[in-house]
């Protein structure tokens, strides 16, 4: 049975990744996910306005009360000298990979351009065998253009990729006006993954204290349908790697995913929810199903169940919509 997969032009051994997440701060947790098969680790987020709260933090901390004694202003140096933000997480991803020896890739969430750039060449130089740019972000300037937020992520991406060496993977949402269209032009831009979708946490409000506060639930089974269709339509259309996230918790999620065209499938709330050891049953349970429908291979599947085959997915888009509708109505009393 051969289970492996090529995902960024990396080999690894099975399907199943470990996204980014609190389980990648712990490095024994770490350890036991490879333990239990999981194939790649992608580390938790550096955000750079972290980064920048806590160099201005320390300016705070080094310049009050200087201002009586103006020789005082210029005894310590500039805070920019002062690689607050990334020195922890950049020894985490170094330690990372003496622990483990799967492949252990970097997430930059980054939001001006020479961050991007920078951070990503220190995330290199950690060690990182690949990064995920984790592209967050949610347009609310009413007189920003579409095609402009399309070349904020263009230029990222081409700004990154000059940057660095390794393979880079951008995290995004589907939130375009033509997601085909969108992945295209990255495709193009030579991003190495698509990683399909990323989860924008939406806040609530609290009616007692009249307070907006942020909401994170974790994901449901339910959640894998809008990725898993995407990935069917890219699948073959693009040549950079697909990866399938959210609302993965059991085999047969992970085999939809697989059928759908994914090269991985990342795992995060079942894990946080079920625990890492849970890493080694989802495996199992893939290997068992294949076996009994006679695959002997991921690439034997992958793919099988995309619309590679159909010419012109848009009338199977519509015919799938009307049947399930024609479902529904059917229930009705």
């Amino acid at each position: 049975m051969d289970l492996t997969t090529q995902y960024m032009g990396l080999k690894l051994r099975n399907p199943l990744v470990a996204s980014a997440s609190p389980i990648s701060h712990n490095l024994d947790l770490c350890r036991r996910l490879e333990d239990k098969g999981i194939s790649a680790i992608v580390c938790f987020s550096l955000f750079e306005e972290q980064i920048i709260q806590e160099s201005l933090g320390l300016e705070n901390h080094l310049t009050r009360g200087t201002e009586s004694y103006a020789e005082s202003l210029s005894y310590f140096p500039e805070p920019e000298k002062y690689l607050v933000g990334p020195e922890e997480y950049l020894g985490h991803i170094s330690n990372m990979k003496k622990a483990v020896k799967v492949p252990v890739i970097g997430s930059l969430n980054g939001y001006s351009m020479g961050g991007w750039t920078k951070y990503a060449k220190f995330i290199e130089d950690a060690g990182a065998d690949a990064l995920e740019l984790n592209i967050y972000m949610i347009p609310t300037d009413l007189h920003l253009k579409g095609e402009d937020v399309e070349k904020i992520y263009l230029d990222i991406i081409g700004s990154v990729k000059q940057t660095v060496k390794i393979p880079v993977a951008v995290k995004l949402g589907p939130y375009f006006s033509n997601m085909s269209n969108m992945a295209k032009k990255l495709d193009d831009a030579k991003v190495d993954a698509l990683v399909l979708f990323n989860r924008f946490y939406q806040p609530d409000i609290d009616l007692e204290n009249l307070e907006v506060l942020p909401s994170l639930h974790l994901s449901t089974p339910q959640a894998m349908r809008l990725p898993m269709r995407w990935i069917a339509i890219l699948h073959s259309q693009v040549k950079c790697s697909l990866a399938a996230t959210g609302g993965i918790h059991t085999s047969e999620d992970a085999l939809k995913m697989i059928m759908a065209g994914a090269n991985i499938t990342m795992l995060c709330s079942t894990l946080l929810k079920n625990g890492v050891d849970h890493v080694a049953k989802i495996l199992q349970d893939m290997e068992n199903w294949m076996i009994s429908r006679e695959y002997q291979s991921i690439k034997q599947m992958q793919g099988s169940m995309s619309q590679k085959s159909c010419p012109n997915p848009e009338a199977f888009e519509r015919a799938n919509y009307m049947k399930v509708l024609q479902s529904y109505s059917s229930r009705i009393e």
